[in-house]
């Protein structure tokens, strides 16, 4: 006896993807963009630096820059310096002018790839923050990443040689890592309490109060701006001035910032952060192609222990007191 065909079982179809598995997807897709934008930022300053312009006026110029095309957005959350004052001053002192400084002058003095895996020292330094400060207990697996992590950075450092690289320059780098802690601290407390604060706010008045602070410290009249009508060289070839320092405030700031905060809305901030560890590898290929900065295997296996500690660290799961 035959089936009646309206009984019938469905013939398998193939699922559509939930609006969490898009939402995913898309998060993803814009953290690779925000780690590949903010990877090109030392390699578009660099000539710029070697051009004459100092590395302060270098960073003031990207966060000045990147915070006058944000203008509108900043307009748009005005609400958000009353809510929370305290938390965009932070932001802008450590996430953009403490950050961009300390990276900029490091790369004056060490190669870009080694400033940014020692910058990539942050998220194992974050769980240090986490255990120390607020006593909060932190997996083993993040802690062995961290571990890890530091190895490497005596790897890229060469520390048996007496560190190799200047260390003014590794310090300076040092400084970053401790400013990237400041980072993800204070954009997990603008989501938290009763007066959240968006992503979006966070980033522009962060890069807006930045470039005020900067402005204060760098004085940015007394720069030869006349070098950016110039050309700079980058691996032995010329190319106007303009060209790397327009990279560097619309792609590798705006373009960065703002994929890089919309990212998080989709992720979860530990998947975001692994995702921008990609930074320090595109950083890293960027200047060896286009800089010519070629690093020995010690510094490669380093930047690989640095990269694997660091993914390690944040995409364990901070244990639960």
């Amino acid at each position: 006896m035959s089936l009646d065909p309206r009984q019938a079982p469905p013939a398998d179809r193939p699922s559509e993807p939930s609006p969490a598995h898009r939402a995913a997807k898309l998060g993803l897709v814009l953290a690779l963009v925000s780690a590949v934008a903010f990877g090109g930022s030392g390699t578009a300053a660099k000539p710029l630096i070697e051009a004459g312009l100092s590395p302060t006026h270098t960073v003031w110029l990207r966060v000045a820059g990147a915070a006058l095309v944000l203008l509108p957005v900043a307009w748009k959350h005005r609400d958000a310096v009353r809510r929370r004052p305290g938390l965009l001053l932070g932001f802008g002192l450590l996430a953009v002018a403490g950050v961009q400084a300390c990276y900029f002058a490091a790369i004056s003095r060490i190669p870009v790839g080694v400033a940014l895996l020692i910058e990539y020292l942050g998220p194992p330094l974050l769980l240090g923050y986490v255990r120390l400060v607020q006593r909060r207990p932190v997996s083993r697996r993040a802690a062995a990443g961290a571990g890890v992590a530091v190895a490497g950075l005596a790897c890229v450092v060469e520390v048996w040689h007496g560190l190799s690289f200047d260390a003014l320059g590794v310090l300076f780098a040092l400084g970053a890592a401790c400013c990237q802690v400041g980072y993800f601290v204070l954009a997990d407390a603008g989501r938290e309490g009763d007066r959240p604060v968006d992503p979006l706010a966070v980033s522009a008045y962060g890069l807006l109060i930045g470039a005020i602070l900067l402005t204060a410290f760098t004085r940015p009249w007394d720069a030869d701006w006349s070098l950016l009508t110039r050309s700079v060289t980058m691996n032995g070839h010329h190319l106007p001035a303009l060209v790397p320092a327009l990279w560097m405030i619309l792609v590798a700031t705006v373009l960065a910032y703002l994929t890089g905060v919309a990212s998080v809305q989709h992720l979860s901030p530990p998947v975001a952060g692994v995702v921008a560890n990609l930074e320090a590898v595109v950083a890293t290929v960027l200047a060896w192609i286009l800089l010519g900065e070629h690093l020995g295997t010690p510094q490669l296996l380093g930047g690989a222990l640095v990269l694997a500690g660091a993914f390690a660290a944040q995409s364990a799961a901070t244990a639960k007191p």
